[in-house]
């Protein structure tokens, strides 16, 4: 899993630098403010998965997976620390369905 850079939106703009998606998922920082966005290149549809840390009552919540259409794209977030931070290293986990022709940008405004 590579850990991507978290890129900060400002006032005067930003020129996002996308990654590649790795094969076994990445990891994000998470905030109120922190968002993903994935870039799929490929011919079919993908599933991105966030790995849920949270429980209620003792039940674990549900993963957050989100699907992006074949040459398509989406904004993924908030990306709320209570739901997704890995207690371990502080961080959120992201898979993917497959990571060929996929790009992902750790954005926060």
């Amino acid at each position: 899993m590579a850990t991507l850079a978290t890129q900060t939106v400002a006032l005067g703009g930003l020129a996002p630098t996308y990654t590649a998606a790795a094969g076994g998922g990445d990891k994000v920082e998470c905030g109120d403010r922190n968002f993903i966005h994935v870039k799929n290149g490929a011919a079919s549809p993908i599933t991105v998965t966030l790995t849920s840390t949270a429980t209620v009552r003792g039940q674990a919540a549900a993963n957050v997976t989100v699907s992006v259409p074949a040459s398509g794209e989406r904004m993924v977030g908030p990306l709320p620390a209570d739901l997704l931070q890995n207690a371990s290293d502080g961080l959120c986990a992201v898979g993917y369905s497959s990571a060929t022709t996929v790009t992902v940008a750790s954005l926060r405004i």
